[in-house]
């Protein structure tokens, strides 16, 4: 198919020690993971962006070694699970952002859960977005110490009502907890903080900021310059945000510095797709945007900094976010389990620069709404030199980077070829969970009582405020409480619950916005559970449901 792993052994052959530094590592590495949110590939100075400077953020890929044909996915949640994974997110049970379609199944291994094993301390800070309910949030995921937000952004509908990138609420070890400061500060700050409180445990930090995602919420001190450019209000935003996200970058320099750990520290930065289509600025002269998967929406920075271990080097060669994990590991001498199945490889030989080979490889992306994908559609396949999209356009990549230029029709025998990997691939990331989603457990002493928001229910893609209901599992009978959050209501109205053929209603009164159902016996097992709000034709779904065992 895609990829012959013994042609991979043989190449890694002899940079077993030199391309991960084992001979030389007198202890494991520290790992920091750095994954901004929407920023792309031209959103760095060091990528000729005419507006924005990011010293801090260049000098990670100066002083480190940049991969520059580096590939995601188009989107947030599919980029997240498959970096903490080491597999293509359709096998993760991921297949979109929101609507249940972004909870990662709770069986998936981890790079976090792999390194705790091996006794590394496991942070995060700021985005997860593959789950906020158990068992698939961070904190049960292998984080040990987990600062996060809800959902897919501060503000969404999984966050509490009013949140802000401001002073914003965050789920701390599972638990609603109230920060100050700039979100991005926030996780920054709470990233170092526990870094330096660590001792000499080795540990892995994965800070994930939900900046310069929408809302574009910044403060005028960033935003300001580049108004005074007279870029539009939505760049300087943007700007701003990334601007900020430097500085962060700059502490975290100077910490590492402080505590006397930056060679032993491997620190990557990348980002988890392309820029937001909203805004018009500066992409590097790629094709489009986020969403896509053409190289504006997939293509992004991949930068790998270890003083005294990797040179300074730049690479063409290709790699994606699946890499992430078996790199990381590689990295700290951490075998892979036997049986744990990876699609990706470890790109430390091309690190290090002393791969005596690097056989050719193809990488797949694919990404639409809805609950299963649709063969080729909104699919690329990439060699080093070939990129097939949707099945039926052909760019070569070396000629034509900007793929302007569509040579399908002059190379049919490629697009066959490319068209029956893809084949192969999608029958082969369809074939275990088969779109199946995951199930939020309720009844258990994780997380008692569970709440479950708009992020995670299942409804069309299109629909707004239609009625959704979840896919849970009660994994302990017995009577449980339920709580139903809702838009004020202009009229009396009555509110439903539904779960595995037990039923409930209570009235409520006009300009009501909540309501305690009576006590429900729920018996152990998996079902869908629905809420709706009458008033009387009208009918929609709750904002928030809340469920504990009593």
């Amino acid at each position: 198919m895609s990829l012959d792993r013994r042609q991979f052994a043989a190449a890694a052959l002899g940079v077993a020690v030199s391309g991960s530094g084992r001979a030389q590592s007198v202890r494991r590495p520290n790992v920091i993971l750095v994954l901004t949110d929407d920023q792309g590939y031209g959103d760095l100075s060091i990528h000729g962006n005419p507006y924005l400077k990011t010293p801090h953020t260049d000098a990670i890929g100066r002083q480190g070694v940049q991969f520059t044909q580096f590939q995601v996915s188009p989107v947030c949640s599919p980029t997240r699970s498959s970096l903490l994974t080491g597999r293509y997110n359709y096998r993760t049970g991921v297949v979109d952002t929101f609507l249940g379609r972004s909870m990662m199944y709770p069986d998936e291994v981890t790079v976090a859960q792999l390194l705790a094993d091996k006794g590394y301390r496991t942070g995060i800070f700021g985005k997860w977005h593959l789950g906020d309910n158990y068992p698939m949030r961070a904190c049960d995921r292998g984080f040990q110490e987990s600062v996060v937000h809800r959902g897919g952004g501060i503000g969404q509908p999984a966050d509490p009502e009013g949140n802000s990138y401001f002073d914003p609420i965050l789920d701390h070890n599972g638990r609603q907890k109230k920060y100050s400061g700039y979100c991005t500060d926030v996780f920054f700050d709470a990233a170092l903080e526990w870094v330096e409180t660590g001792g000499s445990q080795p540990f892995f930090s994965y800070i994930a900021p939900n900046a310069p995602h929408a809302p574009l919420t910044v403060g005028d001190e960033w935003s300001g310059p580049f108004r005074k450019m007279g870029l539009p209000e939505d760049v300087s935003k943007v700007y701003g945000m990334v601007a900020n996200i430097d500085q962060n970058l700059g502490k975290l320099h100077k910490k590492l510095q402080a505590l006397n750990i930056e060679r032993d520290t491997l620190l990557i930065f990348m980002t988890d797709n392309g820029p937001a289509g909203q805004t018009n600025r500066f992409n590097a002269g790629m094709r489009a945007t986020k969403g896509t998967v053409y190289q504006g929406g997939i293509r992004v920075p991949f930068f790998m900094k270890w003083a005294g271990r990797l040179q300074p080097r730049k690479t063409d060669r290709i790699a994606a976010h699946i890499d992430v994990l078996p790199t990381i590991l590689d990295a700290c001498n951490i075998p892979k389990p036997k049986g744990l199945q990876l699609d990706g490889v470890s790109i430390m030989p091309l690190a290090s620069g002393t791969a005596k080979a690097w056989p050719g490889r193809t990488l797949f992306t694919q990404w639409h709404r809805g609950d299963v994908p649709e063969p080729f559609r909104a699919s690329a396949v990439r060699t080093q030199r070939y990129k097939l999209i949707d099945g039926k356009e052909l760019y070569d990549m070396q000629a034509d980077p900007a793929e302007a230029r569509d040579i399908a029709a002059a190379n049919p025998e490629i697009v066959t070829r490319l068209r029956k990997e893809y084949t192969d691939w999608f029958d082969s990331v369809s074939a275990v969970r088969k779109y199946v989603p995951p199930r939020i457990y309720l009844g258990t002493p994780h997380e008692n009582p569970v709440t479950l928001t708009r992020q995670d229910w299942r409804v069309p893609p299109d629909t707004q405020r239609a009625v959704g209901w979840w896919e849970v599992d009660v994994r302990r009978a017995g009577n449980f409480q339920v709580g139903v959050r809702f838009q004020p209501v202009d009229a009396a109205a009555t509110v439903h619950f539904e779960l595995s053929g037990v039923q409930r209603t209570a009235e409520v009164a006009p300009g009501a916005n909540e309501c305690l159902l009576p006590a429900v016996k729920l018996t152990a097992g998996p079902g869908q559970l629905r809420t709706a709000v009458s008033t009387g034709a009208k009918t929609e779904g709750a904002t928030y449901v809340d469920v504990w065992l009593l």
